[in-house]
């Protein structure tokens, strides 16, 4: 009988094609200037080291800090790209305004959502959204350090790895190690948030938050995600010229680009471009460099088909790849995991969430799932507080 809802919720997820590429951004600031605080990594060339030794710290600039914190930093660390290879990334760090607790304030690190591929596109160079600020403010009020990965690539040499699980496991871990060597009062106790694209990275980093962090002393306890995709690898290789000859809503389009982009960069061993019209190229090339908001107006009224020449499926071994790229775990886990998911959204549609927490269950994993009936993709964030908030201390006692 457990079975059963799985076998539900993956037939839903395969008739939901509309939302293919709906992998919301993290409410993007307004377009500005990035403000690197001092601590310039684009051009990143010295030594790195081992997955999240401390590189550099400065403080951050008032500007792009948040008002609920004493004070805050713009920190890079080492860590590991698409490839397997010693990376960089940037992170801030943002201390509450209380006094440290006896044994450190407790970590949370945060895993952001879609805000582009290109190094103008890094969160801790820009100003957050009005609902990003209101959410993080809220865990420092609630006494927690925030550790905010950028993620490797986003404003450090190479490019962003757009959904990639290994690379978001490594970079949000990562974060949280290098913290621990800033010499600020920190417990060793930590735990993971994230939403939409941010979710399926602290999922991936959760799946493999004891493992990465063998050795460094710290003690991870557990996840919350919101508007988590998954599943959605099954339908992307499906795309081709084939596929629905529809303009989609102009946000579900620029996320299509920044998976191709992404995947490409990972494995170019496939020749994704191959598949591709010249326009379909194009289109790849300026979703490495564009932030959402310039993405957005870049293809809106695109037809997602008219990029490709041949079917993505007509390359051999793609499917797996993709799966391997970026798919969300659904088993493996060794603390709490909590799901929270609104009906109404429209960017990661509720089945796809929805087939998750059914795979966690069938995996008997530790899981719990909050519906919120009359929230959006952005609304289930700020409406899972008064849930994710007891989740969050009972899991850190």
């Amino acid at each position: 009988m457990r079975r059963q809802p799985l076998r539900i919720a993956i037939v839903a997820l395969a008739t939901a094609a509309a939302a293919v590429f709906a992998i919301a951004p993290a409410q993007a600031a307004p377009t500005t200037t990035p403000v690197w605080s001092g601590l310039d990594a684009r051009d990143y060339s010295g030594p790195i080291g081992a997955p999240g030794t401390l590189l550099a710290k400065t403080r951050l600039d008032p500007s792009v800090s948040l008002s609920a914190a004493g004070s805050s930093y713009r920190i890079l660390y080492a860590t590991k790209n698409v490839h397997g290879q010693p990376a960089t990334s940037t992170g801030a760090v943002f201390v509450p305004r209380t006094p440290a607790p006896k044994g450190g304030y407790p970590v949370i690190a945060w895993a952001h959502g879609t805000t582009g591929l290109g190094d103008d596109c890094t969160p801790s160079a820009l100003p957050r959204s009005d609902r990003d600020t209101q959410y993080l403010n809220h865990w420092l009020k609630q006494g927690y350090v925030v550790v905010a990965s950028d993620y490797a690539g986003l404003g450090t040499p190479g490019l962003m790895s757009y959904l990639n699980g290994d690379v978001a496991a490594h970079s949000v871990v990562d974060s949280v190690k290098a913290a621990h060597q800033m010499g600020l009062p920190l417990s060793r106790k930590w735990a993971i948030v994230g939403q939409s694209q941010g979710a399926g990275a602290a999922l991936n980093a959760a799946r493999r938050a004891t493992e990465l962090s063998r050795g460094s002393g710290l003690d991870y306890r557990g996840v919350v995600a919101t508007g988590t995709p998954a599943n959605i690898e099954h339908i992307v290789w499906q795309a081709g010229p084939g596929f629905p000859p529809v303009a989609l809503p102009g946000g579900l389009t620029v996320y299509a680009s920044y998976i191709l982009a992404g995947f490409s960069d990972a494995r170019p061993d496939l020749h994704v471009g191959s598949v591709l019209t010249p326009h379909g190229r194009a289109i790849v090339e300026k979703a490495k460099v564009t932030c959402y908001d310039g993405m957005h107006d870049v293809v809106q009224g695109e037809r997602i088909n008219s990029w490709f020449s041949r079917p993505l499926a007509s390359i051999p071994g793609v499917q797996g790849a993709l799966v391997k790229y970026m798919s969300t775990p659904y088993s493996g886990y060794d603390r709490p995991i909590f799901l929270g998911q609104g009906l109404l959204d429209t960017d990661v549609p509720a089945v796809s969430a929805g087939s998750l927490y059914a795979q966690m269950l069938a995996a008997g994993q530790p899981v719990e799932f909050h519906v919120y009936p009359g929230e959006d993709h952005s609304g289930t964030v700020l409406a899972s507080i008064p849930d994710s908030t007891p989740f969050m201390k009972r899991i850190m006692r």
